[in-house]
């Protein structure tokens, strides 16, 4: 057998039995299909029950909840394949998904990881928005990791060696985890996706790209930072941690690093992307963005924010990041 299909389900009843079905109706049929029911509340394990009796290729494993990073390590722990599939439980394989995929993979055997082009859908299926510009070879894809998107996590075939060698998904990068190991497995393979769209992501306002944008932010420019790290010669400052420092401590980073300016970078890298979501500012952005244009940086980011969040009432808030802004004005720049 050379494919495994690996899906984590935590809490996906309205759409989970498509989601197999996707999976179970590919033209490519040679595969395990192994799915981690992560401890759901909501009726998914009885509907993963039933759909694991109808066909022998399902390994169905419950499990108390633990979070997609030790789900998904379980699961490429288990596969028996050298290919792992990834699939959320929410989202829809097209039927050629795989066949295209493993054609691919015949043609570059020195690729490791190869995704697809994907199309936005919402909650009953229609279609949002198209999402067709991820990296199609593997110069283009090293070219994209500092700043651009890489590759839907979802719609990825990852070759279990490759993932083994990089030590796989790390617990301090939840909500990035994909983020981290696609750097990391571009230092001993190569990536990227094929032009097809063949994969129907299904968005939602509860999925962790709106809930923890902060959170998801950080880690990525961190994550960034230890690739350089490891890039130049030098060990993964981060590898050991618990966890990353939080925004109200983002300074650590540079004794972590063991070198200054590291926090500053990471700032500078987050601040623009949290000016249209209000969970951010309210969570800790705006104090991100205070520090970053106490720093130096570009003061529009938090004239933006300061507006948004008066817009929607956050008074306090909006007068506490109004007050740095003013400051800085006054401030040596970059100190």
């Amino acid at each position: 057998m050379r494919l495994s299909v690996l899906m984590s389900v935590y809490n996906n009843a309205p759409f989970v039995e498509r989601a197999v079905a996707s999976i179970l109706d590919q033209t490519y049929r040679d595969f395990e299909f192994i799915i981690v029911n992560d401890g759901s509340t909501d009726g998914s394990t009885e509907i993963l029950r039933h759909l694991a009796a109808t066909d022998p290729r399902i390994r169905l494993v419950e499990q108390e909840n633990r979070g997609l990073v030790a789900s998904l390590n379980r699961g490429f722990a288990m596969a028996h394949s050298d290919w792992i599939a990834r699939m959320d439980g929410d989202d829809e394989s097209l039927p050629h998904r795989f066949a295209t995929q493993l054609e691919f993979l015949d043609r570059h055997p020195d690729h490791g990881v190869i995704g697809t082009q994907m199309v936005n859908v919402d909650e009953q299926g229609r279609t949002i928005r198209l999402t067709n510009d991820y990296p199609r070879d593997a110069t283009t894809f090293l070219a994209a990791m500092e700043l651009l998107p890489l590759m839907s996590h979802p719609s990825a075939i990852i070759a279990k060696a490759a993932f083994e060698k990089v030590g796989g998904y790390r617990k301090i990068y939840r909500h990035c985890e994909d983020y981290d190991l696609w750097l990391r497995l571009s230092e001993v393979t190569k990536l990227c996706s094929v032009d097809e769209i063949l994969y129907r992501y299904c968005v939602n306002p509860q999925q962790v790209t709106f809930q923890h944008l902060l959170h998801t932010a950080i880690g990525a420019a961190v994550a960034w930072q230890a690739h350089l790290q490891r890039s130049s010669g030098r060990p993964d400052p981060t590898e050991g941690l618990s966890a990353l420092p939080g925004v109200d401590h983002l300074d650590e980073l540079d004794r972590i690093f063991g070198m200054p300016g590291i926090a500053r970078k990471v700032r500078a890298r987050v601040a623009p992307k949290l000016l249209y979501s209000l969970p951010a500012l309210t969570s800790g952005g705006a104090r991100l963005i205070g520090d970053y244009v106490a720093e130096g940086g570009d003061r529009r980011p938090a004239t933006r924010a300061v507006a948004r969040m008066l817009r929607y009432g956050q008074i306090r808030g909006a007068g506490q990041l109004a007050g740095n802004l003013a400051r800085s004005y006054f401030a040596p720049r970059g100190k």
